[in-house]
């Protein structure tokens, strides 16, 4: 049997993080976070007003993260975080560096629409095309899957979970 990983399921805005993490928790049988939470309300202030983060803003929030996915080392967890750029990511796996991550890709014109619809979320549609500017895909060489949000969120949560399966188990 696998010991327990720490999943984060990264993306821009409106690619279901807050959707999909939970339900991929469910289905690995671990405990979910909302990266959401973890940002200070400095952060969420700047984006409700359509204000992009800078590295700085985001240096705390990822250090946050960055240390829950450390406390889960070994138990597993899942936790949200956009994680768009490769030096994000590599500060995450430098606080906890056996995180996979789950990259939710999908048209940008699918993921706008859906973030239309979302009620009560404090980023605007309006930075979406930063977030798609900022993004860095996965490399060759991190630990991870992309994973389309074209379909259901079950869907999605199988195309993940069969995209892990498919990884090599990690030794510690």
């Amino acid at each position: 049997m696998r010991t327990p990983q720490v999943v984060v399921v990264m993306g821009v805005a409106g690619t279901g993080k807050t959707t999909i993490g939970p339900l991929l928790a469910a289905r690995l049988g671990v405990p979910y976070a909302e990266g959401d939470d973890f940002h200070p309300q400095a952060n969420i202030d700047k984006m409700t007003a359509g204000v992009p983060l800078e590295d700085a803003d985001r240096w705390p929030w990822l250090d946050a993260i960055g240390h829950w996915a450390h406390g889960r080392a070994g138990l597993g967890g899942v936790v949200s975080s956009s994680a768009l750029k490769r030096s994000y990511r590599d500060r995450l796996r430098a606080a906890a560096p056996g995180i996979v991550f789950v990259h939710l890709t999908g048209d940008r014109k699918l993921i706008e629409d859906r973030m239309s619809h979302r009620q009560g979320h404090f980023m605007p549609t309006a930075l979406l095309d930063s977030q798609f500017a900022t993004l860095q895909p996965l490399g060759p060489d991190e630990r991870g899957v992309a994973v389309d949000v074209a379909g259901s969120p079950e869907e999605i949560t199988e195309r993940a979970v069969q995209a892990l399966d498919k990884l090599p188990a990690v030794t510690p």
